[in-house]
């Protein structure tokens, strides 16, 4: 495996009738094992870069720990057919995750028929809290995070096939950015990198080069970071989480403007999220 994160390839470019035999780079994807107290969790395709982190961010968004205190130890041990991550948890976390598996395993078809409400597919994450520090975006601040961060996609340039997930301050300046074939994984990646170093999720905002889908919205919230901005659409599901969590989503975010969907001052009607009982 490449640890730059990608492979090189030997290629054939047709343009036109012409044929050139050429070298190219391919983003690196391969499966990431994720396993708690020796008890294998969940296995993911990413770009094995920055697995430490990445390790934590999910830990984290996926509520398997409520702090990265309960994290003792994160160990990449690399494979013939992958990567295994092996994370030493809390006793309280490891035991909330089995009891979540087994609730899991309990049930039928396809996963959502027949639950009463879709607070238990764990969809919407507590609201922000009424302290949490709010960015105003304007668009001088999302101008700013959009000219710096190709600058800042390193495989993205070496491969034309990767997302990036960026932390910018309130002023859109750009602080640090990660990388990976998944958009969901780049942004673990950068929330297990800010968990890790201690930085206060409040103090500034995402900034994506993907569309806004709900599970970017979820781990948004539930780490209490107030905004999140990506370049392409909002799905609906999105939207509607970021209004019940009180996340500001913005989208369609370019160097001339962006698309506000959702702000603490205003929010847009819209069905509520969970079911009848």
């Amino acid at each position: 495996m490449a640890e730059r994160g990608y492979v090189t390839r030997e290629i054939r470019r047709h343009s036109g009738d012409a044929v050139a035999l050429e070298i190219d780079n391919v983003a690196e994807e391969v499966p990431v094992a994720l396993v708690y107290n020796g008890i294998s969790h969940a296995v993911m395709m990413a770009t094995p870069l920055d697995l430490e982190a990445f390790a934590v961010g999910f830990s984290l968004t996926e509520g398997i720990v409520d702090s990265v205190r309960e994290i003792y130890e994160v160990e990449v041990a690399p494979g013939c057919d992958g990567i295994e991550v092996r994370i030493e948890i809390s006793q309280r976390a490891f035991m909330a995750m089995k009891a979540r598996r087994r609730s899991l395993a309990g049930r039928t078809g396809c996963g959502v028929c027949g639950i009463e409400s879709l607070q238990l597919l764990d969809l919407v994450p507590e609201p922000l809290a009424a302290t949490a520090r709010q960015v105003a975006p304007t668009t001088a601040m999302i101008r700013r995070a959009a000219e710096a961060l190709r600058g800042h996609q390193q495989l993205m340039a070496a491969t034309g096939g990767v997302h990036a997930a960026a932390w910018c301050g309130p002023d859109g300046q750009l602080r640090v950015v990660f990388e990976d074939v998944g958009r969901h994984n780049a942004l673990d990646k950068l929330i297990g990198h800010l968990a890790r170093a201690r930085e206060a999720f409040g103090d500034g905002f995402v900034f994506l080069s993907s569309r806004a889908s709900y599970e970017l919205v979820r781990k948004a919230a539930r780490m209490q970071i107030p905004m999140l901005a990506t370049i392409s659409a909002p799905t609906s599901l999105a939207i509607r989480i970021a209004e019940q969590a009180g996340v500001r989503l913005l989208s369609f975010c370019r160097q001339d403007g962006f698309v506000e969907y959702t702000s603490p001052e205003s929010v847009l009607a819209s069905e509520p999220l969970v079911a009848a009982g």
